[in-house]
């Protein structure tokens, strides 16, 4: 584990970085991007622990950088060639001309978040003159709150929304009482829960559309590596069947990840979640075009936009046309 900083015109931002190698004769080198520490973004980091950058001949390089603008920011610097990211991050700068980023997979279609508040909060309409932590504006956290509150009959003028960062610096405003409700997914909710803490919204039955976690990288770089995305995309597909045909090694990744070892959180977590996630990593269009429609509230060009002129499916195609998938899922894990 090492890490550096990269430099951006608009901020410096503060990021982690992890090295998987391989051996024996060079991998190709590619850099990722990385934009929650929550389960559906933890794909890369099962790969790692199960071996597959190396089976696949990858030596990937995955940076850490918090989602909504700051993620955003660091896709449009160019210094990454694929990203796991919130959908909004990449369509924003698509709407405005950057027609170079395109969706290639989908990790999870849905927003999964709640809010979680203490018993005293007992209701979504008691949120009103509240402050509620999100880890960004713009970010998923931020949009799953405001369509929840309209779900409820409240608007973001009710409420004063708070930034933390990310999620673990959201449940730990919440602890200090640096805010009065949180918008959190798995597993930090489950930890929430052991803390006291109770659902004032629970997301998941809900079922908003949105591309929540998404695979993204540009046109150019298929153009330019096709070969090697494709690898990376069958090991974001092994990697997807681990984490949900193998629980055991999933949460032996997370609590390393994470630093979380509590058995109940992460059943909590896991059991929440895991039917949010696609197995074969499918995008959605109704996913996408909600995030279209959320942007064409402020810029009218996201309305002429279709869901299929931001997505290329040829990897997920070739996986199932060759048997691909349809091998991986009926094999028994070694």
């Amino acid at each position: 584990m090492r890490a550096r900083s990269v430099k951006h015109p608009i901020c410096i931002l503060a990021i982690s970085v992890l090295f998987v190698h391989s051996e024996g004769m060079a991998a190709d080198k590619l850099v990722g991007l990385y934009s929650a520490r929550v389960m559906s973004q933890s794909m890369p980091w099962i790969a790692q622990e199960a071996g597959l950058f190396k089976k696949y001949d990858l030596d990937l390089q995955l940076v850490y950088v918090a989602g909504g603008p700051p993620a955003a920011a660091a896709v449009l610097a160019g210094d990454t060639e694929v990203m796991l990211v919130g959908g909004v991050s990449i369509i924003r700068p698509f709407v405005q001309g950057n027609r170079d980023l395109v969706f290639i997979g989908s990790i999870k279609n849905i927003l999964t978040h709640s809010i979680l508040a203490k018993p005293e909060i007992k209701k979504p309409e008691n949120l009103k003159g509240k402050r509620i932590g999100v880890t960004r504006i713009g970010s998923n956290p931020h949009y799953f709150a405001v369509q929840a509150l309209r779900h409820f009959g409240l608007e973001t003028r009710d409420v004063a929304f708070i930034q933390t960062g990310g999620a673990p610096e959201t449940l730990a405003a919440l602890v200090s009482e640096g805010i009065d409700a949180a918008v959190l997914t798995s597993p930090t909710d489950a930890q929430a829960i052991g803390l006291g803490y109770h659902y004032v919204v629970y997301g998941p039955d809900l079922r908003i559309p949105y591309a929540a976690t998404t695979i993204v990288t540009r046109r150019s770089k298929i153009t330019n590596r096709p070969q090697v995305l494709g690898r990376f995309m069958r090991v974001m597909a092994e990697a997807a069947k681990i984490l949900h045909a193998d629980k055991e090694f999933t949460y032996k990744v997370l609590g390393k990840q994470l630093r979380l070892t509590d058995r109940k959180i992460l059943d909590a977590g896991y059991n929440a979640e895991i039917k949010a996630l696609e197995p074969r990593l499918v995008i959605k269009p109704e996913a996408l075009q909600a995030i279209l429609d959320e942007v064409g509230e402020i810029d009218p060009r996201a309305k002429k936009i279709k869901p299929q002129e931001i997505v290329d499916t040829r990897y997920l195609d070739e996986m199932e046309k060759s048997g691909f998938l349809d091998q991986l899922w009926s094999a028994k894990r070694q």
